[in-house]
């Protein structure tokens, strides 16, 4: 029996905005459209790896408001086990999102009661965390509690992703626990920044990205996955050669949780999937492409035939027109 996929972090409720560009300061824009959707990095990466049949359990904090039972609902309708999911006398977390309509997009998280999971809050569920198959943390919640789940998971001997999301520094005391490292280029910068090694180029270029690759894990990272946007990914580490690769090519709705889906696909991948690290960062590409194609976080996020069915449509494509 597969063994369970635990997700430590943010539950929140997604306020987007469609608009036709970014505002500037100080003005007021006319917006397209609105809706909510539940969201969280958390619960994204959640929901990612219930939705291609996982086995997953989230351990987070909810509010006492209105948006809590709605939250709630909707993880257990996706077949998240929330049992590690407790309420507090907070709001919950929010994020306000603008999607512009090329699937661009700018987010402002309020934490609310995401803050409210503490490292003592942890030791409630060590049997949880001692039977999972991979433990999955981001910075949506207290970054005190993220070095705690570190140090557990390395005790019990439980590999650890983290995504360091949204961009935080990173002491090597958090990084040294990490057992693979999923950021994207601006949270790549801002780690690296930190340790004393500033990237100045917008854009992390094709010499840099194995130099920087290599910096993560000089700080004792096993493993590190560079997010490159539409130029793919690129991993590198002790349980993988470094390789480059290529995006699947797809008409981009809106990427608010595309490295969610990401992350989510990774897991489900290495655990229930049994997939070598390569593969399982090939499929992954394939569940975050298949997530861009449509709006919102949690909605976004494929079935296994989805995922499969892109791929297959790759494989079969001589001229890899679906691919860069």
């Amino acid at each position: 029996m597969n063994k369970k996929i635990v997700v430590v972090g943010s539950i929140n409720l997604d306020l987007v905005a469609y608009v036709s560009r970014m505002p500037v300061e100080g003005e007021t824009l006319m917006g397209r459209d609105f809706a909510t959707y539940p969201g969280g990095k958390g619960a994204n990466q959640a929901v990612g790896a219930a939705c291609l049949g996982g086995d997953v359990m989230m351990v987070g904090c909810l509010g006492d408001d209105i948006f809590a039972k709605q939250l709630r609902r909707e993880l257990d309708e996706r077949r998240v086990d929330t049992r590690c999911v407790r309420n507090v006398s907070q709001p919950s977390g929010s994020a306000v999102i603008m999607v512009t309509p090329k699937g661009g997009n700018a987010i402002v998280v309020i934490p609310g009661a995401n803050y409210s999971l503490r490292p003592e809050n942890l030791d409630e569920h060590l049997e949880v965390f001692r039977d999972a198959s991979i433990i999955l943390s981001q910075l949506e919640i207290p970054i005190e509690t993220v070095e705690y789940l570190g140090q557990l998971a390395a005790d019990l001997g439980v590999p650890f992703l983290l995504d360091p999301a949204p961009a935080k520094a990173l002491s090597p005391k958090i990084l040294r626990n990490v057992t693979w490292l999923t950021p994207n280029e601006s949270e790549t910068r801002s780690i690296l920044e930190y340790l004393g090694y500033p990237v100045h180029e917008d854009l992390l270029g094709d010499g840099a990205i194995a130099a920087a690759a290599q910096r993560l894990l000089a700080t004792g990272v096993r493993n590190v996955i560079l997010k490159l946007g539409g130029r793919g990914i690129y991993i590198a580490g002790a349980d993988v050669p470094s390789t480059h690769i290529a995006p699947y090519r797809v008409n981009a709705v809106d990427t608010t949780a595309a490295g969610d889906a990401f992350n989510g696909g990774f897991a489900y991948a290495l655990t229930h999937g049994r997939m070598s690290p390569i593969e399982a960062a090939q499929f992954a590409s394939a569940v975050a492409a298949v997530s861009v194609t449509r709006v919102g976080a949690q909605p976004s996020m494929p079935k296994l035939s989805e995922v499969e069915e892109l791929m297959g449509l790759s494989a079969e494509l001589p001229d890899g027109s679906l691919r860069s």
